[in-house]
């Protein structure tokens, strides 16, 4: 059974200030874009049955865009 992925609470920030960031970075923007985009590709393999090979395939796709938006959303301390 599909597991629904909320990106907004893994990253510890509400819809609005995402989208304030998003508003303002066109790189962020589009990393959005996949990552729904990918996450669509994940719920799909996860309720049509795909091998687990490529279900894990696709979930770590996603958690690669992911690291990239929280990277962007919570830039390291120097």
């Amino acid at each position: 059974m599909p597991v629904p992925h909320d990106l907004l609470a893994d990253l510890h920030i509400t819809a609005e200030k995402f989208q304030a960031l998003i508003d303002k970075d066109h790189d962020l923007h589009k990393l959005h874009k996949e990552y729904n985009a990918k996450d669509k590709e994940v719920e799909a393999a996860e309720g049509n049955s795909s091998t687990d090979d490529t279900i894990n395939r696709l979930r770590k796709e996603r958690l690669l865009i992911k690291d990239k938006i929280e990277r962007i959303v919570h830039p390291p301390k120097s």
